[in-house]
């Protein structure tokens, strides 16, 4: 039951991307239709905000890929992208909070390339069981949602990385993953090269949320104008959030992951966000969609008491 009104009241843009082609899995692109009937509208305006669904980008259809291409859908991927990218700007030029509802992580190359176009220096959150920084010559499976993070520090395909500018970047000194537990070799390297922080689940284990937030808000915060949540539901131990493409076992419970979004709210910093990989398919009494949507409760205020 909500208890509590948030406090520091919003104009929400709800931006849906039913886009599945990233990761090349059937369910994915049924997400947002999963968390409109889970009631994010109706939540977020109960806690006072005034939510604008702005509906769904088109995503086309396309014949599955040739085996082994290394980039898979790139063209359609990088239109729906762009068009995102548009979207989110001109929402953001309205005084408005973008919401992206994905569809799979590579929507947030589109979404973090829009903000960019208002917020220069922007930290980002990325709440995740894997860090996303694969590219062409590092990916096994081709599937772009695994390298929407190294796009949007400036790594990959010219169509991808030209969306909204190639200056329009994102500094690695601004950008924390939090839950990672799978992390393919090449992306260990390249984080490493980066200097990215990556709170990976041992260190949850270890030091808690608390200290985890701790030091990711200060990170995200320094030097920035405001913060980006790129909020993948993978994050979630599969037992919290089963209706996902890719489960990681032994991730972040709901409680920890309540913690971070309060967290996050609190700190007033947030200027964006965007929840992917919900799969109805997948789901198992639509849990995943739920907990999406009291999380989403959490990122903009709802309190227990």
């Amino acid at each position: 039951m909500l208890m509590k009104l948030a406090t520091n009241q919003r104009d929400i843009s709800l931006i849906g991307v039913p886009l599945q082609l990233g990761a090349d899995r059937a369910g994915v692109e049924l997400g947002p239709h999963a968390l409109r009937t889970s009631n994010i509208q109706q939540r977020l305006e109960y806690l006072g905000h005034r939510v604008h669904d702005t509906g769904d980008i088109h995503v086309n259809r396309l014949d599955p890929c040739a085996p082994g291409e290394k980039l898979k859908y790139l063209a359609e991927i990088a239109r729906v992208n762009a068009e995102l990218a548009q979207r989110v700007a001109a929402e953001m030029g309205r005084g408005h909070f973008p919401l992206v509802i994905g569809g799979d992580h590579s929507v947030a190359i589109g979404t973090i390339k829009g903000v960019l176009q208002h917020v220069n220096r922007l930290g980002v959150i990325w709440f995740d069981a894997h860090p996303d920084v694969n590219t062409e010559e590092t990916t096994g499976s081709g599937n772009i949602h695994g390298m929407s993070l190294a796009v949007m520090l400036g790594y990959g395909h010219k169509s991808l990385i030209s969306i909204g500018g190639e200056q329009a970047k994102i500094n690695p000194r601004n950008v924390v993953i939090i839950g990672a537990r799978s992390i393919d070799p090449g992306e260990r390297i390249f984080l490493r090269e980066q200097g990215i922080r990556v709170f990976t689940m041992h260190e949850i284990d270890k030091y808690g949320m608390r200290a985890v937030m701790d030091e990711a808000m200060e990170r995200v915060t320094d030097g920035t104008d405001g913060v980006h949540l790129s909020l993948d539901l993978d994050g979630m131990d599969p037992q919290e959030a089963p209706g996902v493409g890719t489960p990681v076992s032994g991730g972040i419970t709901y409680r920890e992951s309540h913690y971070a979004m309060e967290t996050l709210y609190e700190s007033g910093a947030l200027v964006s966000a965007e929840i992917v990989e919900v799969n109805p398919m997948l789901d198992i009494g639509n849990k995943t969609a739920r907990a999406a949507v009291e999380l989403a409760g959490s990122v903009f205020g709802e309190r227990i008491l």
